[in-house]
């Protein structure tokens, strides 16, 4: 496979401003895009069968909700729905700050910002998950 990041006809379609400073795709944004999806994807079956679930649960006692996530199979959907959600959740921030904050100080803030709520609310749910369940 030939390296075309330096062929006369790409170069033509960059601005003279981005052919000086050398600016062009990171070569991520395919990783990152399928990754949204597949959680995007594996959100909607988890979402329907945490609604059908609690439905179920409707009026159950807090001792009845953690019999039920004792159970392996609901223990694991929920933990899969959180993990999902709160990922899916962080990576779509990111895009929104990397795409509509063009200062530097303040994307770095929030990205910093995003990144660090959404792990600690994810291993806040995890963890009261788990301690509910096991």
């Amino acid at each position: 496979m030939s390296d075309t990041r330096n062929a006369p006809h790409v170069d033509m379609l960059r601005s003279p401003l981005g052919r000086v400073r050398g600016l062009g795709s990171a070569h991520r944004g395919a990783v990152t895009w399928w990754g949204h999806m597949l959680t995007s994807i594996s959100l909607v079956p988890l979402t329907l069968w945490f609604i059908w679930s609690m439905v179920g649960l409707v009026g159950a006692s807090r001792e009845e909700v953690a019999l039920w996530l004792t159970r392996p199979v609901p223990l694991a959907l929920m933990l899969l729905l959180l993990v999902a959600t709160f990922y899916h959740m962080k990576h779509g921030l990111e895009t929104v700050v990397e795409d509509y904050v063009h200062a530097a100080a303040p994307k770095f803030a929030l990205l910093l910002a995003i990144k660090g709520i959404s792990i600690l609310l994810g291993l806040l749910c995890i963890i009261s998950v788990l301690r509910l369940g096991l």
